[in-house]
């Protein structure tokens, strides 16, 4: 089978037995990964690149996948993206565009704690929680607090930030190197860490979720792999974490961070 395709963020859901699941959207189809495992996959770099917001044909694109001139100017790039403590919506203060500002700053978010190699802090919108846990390749993850909108889960985030990290050991997480955490317990822990307003947001949810992935092989190290300077992958899929193919030989390959690219995926 042959598909063209411009990549993006893999969407992803989670199956009745924690197992998550991803799809590559295709111009004409879904290709379902979890079918493709322990297959013989090529994918194939077009040379062509579209910007993920404005859609415009570039030579290169910045961070995100959008071209320059997006990631300086469009909403979905604005600071509070990567640094929720600077969201401004509440305060009725604009960004980049008030409107979309208030429309995704101003609703339920929740800071979570999660495994995926190490123990983590995080914040997202509450409605896409698991997708997020998922994205990161968390092998378990707590919600250890519920807020009503983007910056108090910021300032949450950043007080949990003394304590613990941000960020997740994505070689760690590939070669599926995950510590033993109680979740729980470091949640009861951190909870004395919450003072003053901040702490009327700590979620009596002790749900710990987790998530296992459809991978057959972990590998002992891992290779990024770069299609700009490669140009054509030609390998066994092994399986699928985070937003990672992982294939045969230590191979992976950062399905998201290649946004924009514009490929050929066929498999045998």
């Amino acid at each position: 089978m042959d598909f063209l395709l411009t990549l993006e963020k893999m969407p992803t859901w989670l199956a009745e037995d924690n197992e998550a699941q991803y799809i590559l959207k295709a111009d004409q189809d879904f290709i379902k990964l979890h079918h493709l495992i322990g297959r013989q996959i090529t994918i194939e770099f077009q040379n062509q690149k579209f910007c993920a917001h404005c859609g415009n044909q570039f030579a290169d694109l910045f961070r995100m996948g959008f071209c320059r001139n997006c990631f300086f100017t469009a909403p979905e790039a604005g600071e509070s993206i990567i640094r929720p403590e600077l969201s401004r919506a509440h305060e009725g203060i604009e960004d980049r565009d008030l409107e979309y500002e208030k429309s995704y700053q101003l609703q339920k978010h929740v800071v979570y704690l999660a495994n995926s190699g190490d123990l983590k802090v995080g914040v997202t919108r509450a409605a896409q929680k698991v997708n997020r846990w998922i994205d990161q390749g968390a092998s378990q993850a707590i919600v250890f607090a519920e807020t009503d909108n983007r910056f108090q889960a910021g300032q949450i985030e950043v007080a949990m930030k003394s304590y613990l990290g941000d960020k997740t050991p994505w070689q760690r997480m590939l070669k599926n190197d995950i510590p033993e955490i109680d979740l729980l317990s470091e949640k009861h822990r951190l909870r004395d860490k919450l003072e003053g307003e901040l702490a009327q947001f700590y979620s009596e949810d002790d749900h710990v979720q987790q998530i296992n992935y459809p991978v057959q092989e972990y590998p002992l190290k891992v290779s990024s792999l770069n299609l700009d300077k490669e140009g054509k992958i030609e390998a066994v899929l092994k399986g699928v974490r985070g937003q990672y193919l992982i294939f045969e030989g230590a191979k992976v390959f950062n399905v998201r961070a290649n946004t924009g690219y514009r490929i050929s995926l066929s498999y045998s």
